[in-house]
């Protein structure tokens, strides 16, 4: 019984590799290239495996999803096999009309498949984050800065027309330049990644700020049916989980409170918590070691843990507060 529970726990890990064969053997069939059964098959394994080292408390677990997943996506799809998996690759094969490499990479990473994983792709399979995650500020030192976030618009729309643009003038040997292109693009994400990284003290400031594809993923991770909403029935509003989440703070820069805002938590995205440890449930429990990794990965998956009643949330509050 006690094996049971335990190989129980990678059940999550099982259902999203088989969730990426399906998706291969899809695409296998419909377009007849064995390619996408072994890709989408490598990439599917790599997510299960991260995922089941995640549950069993291995701390290494999300960064070598980012590295195994991120950097065969950029240096073998990318640089190897010269294919543009950056949005202005996105723009490139949609106005070719062709469903292959970026449109297909977008359609089931960036636009679709946030319904199901929200932004799942940002935290384990980005290959910008991938390197922006080893810089020293994995929590925000600052309040996050609201305005700012249209510049991800701006960026978003000047690589529509930029690929819009070389389409019209009907440009030559657009393949090579879109080559050169991902390129110079990934070398511009990573400097001013690194820059705003520093600049706010916030590893992640280039995905809140500056990155494009925010704009594809933001409003279908709204719908994701893993998002974590909070039991208002069985919340004690003490508002740890908006003080251990700084993205979550006004732009005065004083973390919302859940009594005034109660809906405020409920928008609380713990994907972006959980990398870090720093929701309430999955701080509490990253302190047990193995006994935690179970409801850590759940909590990934969008499973909101409560306890049974508001006073034995606020024990396990003030265990958590305790030195």
């Amino acid at each position: 019984m006690k094996n049971d529970s335990r190989l129980r726990k990678y059940v999550p890990s099982l259902l999203l590799f088989l969730l990426f064969e399906a998706v291969a053997v899809t695409l296998w069939f419909t377009k007849d290239n064995l390619f996408y059964l072994l890709n989408f098959s490598y990439i599917g394994g790599c997510m299960a495996l991260g995922t089941a080292l995640f549950t069993a408390g291995k701390r290494y677990a999300r960064h070598f999803v980012q590295l195994a997943v991120g950097g065969y996506m950029l240096l073998y799809l990318g640089v190897i096999s010269r294919e543009n998996m950056q949005i202005e690759g996105f723009w490139y094969y949609l106005f070719l009309g062709t469903f292959e490499a970026a449109t297909i990479h977008y359609a089931v990473a960036k636009i679709f498949g946030p319904l199901l994983f929200g932004r799942g792709w940002c935290g384990y399979a980005c290959w910008t984050a991938m390197a922006l995650d080893f810089l020293p500020y994995k929590r925000p030192q600052k309040p996050r800065r609201e305005k700012l976030g249209v510049l991800r618009y701006v960026m978003f729309a000047l690589s529509l027309a930029l690929v819009s643009g070389l389409f019209l003038m009907k440009v030559a040997h657009l393949e090579q330049i879109m080559f050169w292109l991902f390129l110079a693009g990934n070398a511009l994400y990573y400097l001013a990644g690194i820059a705003l990284a520093f600049a706010f003290k916030d590893n992640r400031a280039f995905c809140k700020y500056l990155c494009p594809v925010a704009v594809f993923l933001k409003p279908m991770s709204y719908f994701s049916l893993l998002r974590v909403h909070c039991d208002e029935s069985k919340c004690v509003h003490c508002g740890k989980c908006l003080r251990a989440a700084p993205w979550m703070w006004r732009s005065t820069g004083k973390p919302v409170s859940g009594k005034t805002e109660r809906n405020a938590s409920s928008a609380t995205d713990v994907r972006r918590c959980v990398p870090q440890r720093r929701c309430i449930e999955c701080e509490t429990f990253s302190a047990q070691s193995a006994q935690s990794s179970e409801k850590v990965l759940k909590c990934f998956l969008g499973i909101c843990y409560n306890e049974k009643s508001p006073q034995a949330a606020e024990k396990r509050i003030e265990r958590a507060a305790a030195p």
